[in-house]
């Protein structure tokens, strides 16, 4: 083997052997709903300490940071930094860094253009960017829809915290006790994440054969991981079964049978996805009345949605990213537009930029839990959005997300079939 090939191979054994130590465990105790409650509680009054907390190492205790050099250039050390957090709060001193340049377009955070601030320029690399209190068990990665796929490290405590509000979104609807099943591409964050909901996730569904030779070899074995540890565990896991676009009917059947036997199905899938099931159900004469989506991956329409109501099933959206470790928010029970989403406060604080070099609405991400795969610091995502702090009354709202979103688009690409 060369040489130049050896440490990253080294790190990828280490991260599948953290990944097969930790496994069992996290089947074995998926989450209760008090338990949760408890967690997102404290996690919403501490999250401007947890933000400092992650700055501190995450940039001022890592010399490769490249916020570093962006707050050495706004005049800020970690004291003002502070102080400001404690004098604005988080999402008003997150703006003031903006306004003095503290940012990372989506070009400059995937490296695809160099950071300039006046007289200064310095490429950034994504891994510049790794939050090194995480400590990774393997790789997930972005899309590719806005140019090279990203490598995404992933800590199985990264997985379990977004469970934590997958699962009270599901509770708000009704659904702690439903049986999830995602519907996708081959990656296992899905899975793990509503595997930790309560119980083991009920369905995997995956668009590509897991047995395409030209499918990367990291899926097959995340597959097969999943299926031996689950054993170990004492958890029956799904294997993934191949479902194509095009073939939906045994999504379909499955959601029938699973409503005959009086429980509710729930599928998480993108939305062009979930219109086509449900064509499909109505044209083959299947009742899938009482099921439940959640839509991610797509703008969100009216029409979308219409499909899905026309076959008495229901829809909510979510919004999230992959590179910030999974959804940033999920949808409002009494919504004002057919995306309409309750930010995840607790995991993220959002803000919007108001001036160059972004469009009006822009936002901006800045991480807080220290499990998050990336520090982020106002890094764009190349979606821009409305944004408001609307009092909806919904169940949503009672657990502490307060702020919203709608009208989410991308102003940098499009994306279609997830």
């Amino acid at each position: 083997m060369n040489s130049r090939h050896v440490l990253p191979y080294l790190d990828d054994l280490v991260m599948a052997f953290r990944f097969l130590c930790r496994l069992p465990a996290y089947l074995r105790n998926p989450l209760k709903i008090a338990e949760s409650r408890t967690i997102l509680q404290q996690r919403l009054d501490q999250r401007e300490n947890d933000f400092l907390d992650l700055a501190r190492y995450a940039v001022f205790t890592t010399r490769t940071s490249p916020y570093r050099l962006l707050l050495r250039l706004a005049g800020c050390e970690y004291g003002d930094l502070e102080r400001l957090v404690r004098r604005d709060g988080l999402e008003g001193a997150l703006r003031a860094l903006f306004r003095a340049g503290v940012y990372l377009t989506m070009d400059e955070y995937k490296g695809r253009r160099p950071l300039v601030r006046g007289s200064t320029t310095i490429w950034v690399d994504p891994s510049q960017l790794r939050n090194p209190l995480s400590a990774p068990q393997f790789w997930a990665t972005t899309s590719g829809s806005g140019g090279t796929a990203t490598r995404i490290p992933i800590d199985l405590a990264c997985i379990r915290d977004r469970a934590v509000n997958m699962y009270l979104a599901l509770d708000a609807r009704g659904g702690a006790h439903w049986r999830n099943a995602v519907w996708g591409m081959p990656g296992i964050g899905p899975l793990l994440w509503y595997s930790a909901c309560g119980g083991p996730a009920a369905q995997w569904f995956s668009k590509v054969d897991p047995k395409t030779q030209s499918l990367h070899s990291r899926y097959r074995w995340n597959a097969r991981a999943i299926a031996w540890m689950g054993r170990l565990a004492g958890v029956s896991m799904p294997t993934p079964r191949h479902v194509p676009i095009n073939a939906p009917l045994p999504i379909a059947r499955w959601m029938e049978k699973t409503l005959k036997m009086g429980e509710v199905p729930h599928l998480w899938a993108y939305p062009s996805s979930a219109v086509k099931l449900c064509q499909a159900a109505e044209e083959a004469g299947i009742d899938l009345t009482g099921a439940r989506f959640t839509l991610t991956g797509e703008p969100i329409t009216n029409a979308n949605l219409g499909v899905i109501r026309r076959v008495h099933a229901d829809a909510v959206p979510d919004y999230g990213s992959a590179d910030s470790g999974g959804s940033v928010s999920y949808g409002c029970l009494y919504p004002e537009a057919p995306d309409d989403v309750h930010v995840f406060s607790d995991l993220n604080a959002v803000i919007q930029a108001d001036t160059h070099p972004f469009p009006k609405g822009a936002l901006l991400l800045s991480s807080i839990r220290p499990t998050a795969p990336f520090f982020f610091l106002n890094v764009s995502m190349g979606d821009r959005a409305l944004i408001s702090d609307r009092r909806c009354g919904c169940p949503m709202e009672a657990l502490g997300w307060r702020i919203h979103l709608h009208a989410i688009r991308s102003y940098e690409k499009l994306t279609a079939g997830g």
